[in-house]
């Protein structure tokens, strides 16, 4: 699906992938996870990097058994997404750890639009973790 490129676009992501996994009869905790996961990959784009030329960032997500891969696709940024040191004092920048300890395994590829930011949870991907 693509939205538009702004945080009032992160709640009907979550509505929509919880919608469309609770469909298809996956765990509750795989549920949960991949709405956190797709939350904060989406949040990150928004706030970092540039919306895809037509001023929407895509979110994307493949089922197969019991794993769950979420992509997010932006225009890129200034940065490859990174996860921020840990630190009690931040007031942000935990998403990527987020992500990162929720799934098995995550990464950034580059395409000719811009970054695709991933997240493979439930098991692995057939993609290459970085």
């Amino acid at each position: 699906m693509r939205v538009p490129a702004d945080a009032s676009s992160v709640a009907p992501v979550r509505h929509e992938i919880v919608r469309d996994l609770e469909e298809r009869d996956l765990p509750e905790d795989l549920v949960g996870e991949a709405e956190i996961v797709a939350s904060e990959l989406l949040t990150n784009a928004v706030r970092h990097a540039r919306p895809l030329s037509d001023g929407t960032i895509r979110v994307r997500w493949k089922i197969r058994g019991d794993v769950v891969e979420v992509e997010v696709t932006d225009g890129g940024g200034t940065t490859v997404p990174t996860p921020a040191p840990r630190t009690v004092w931040l007031q942000s920048g935990r998403g990527l750890r987020i992500v990162r300890s929720l799934a098995h395994e995550w990464g950034v590829t580059e395409d000719r639009t811009g970054n695709v930011v991933w997240a493979t949870l439930g098991g692995p991907s057939r993609r290459r973790a970085t």
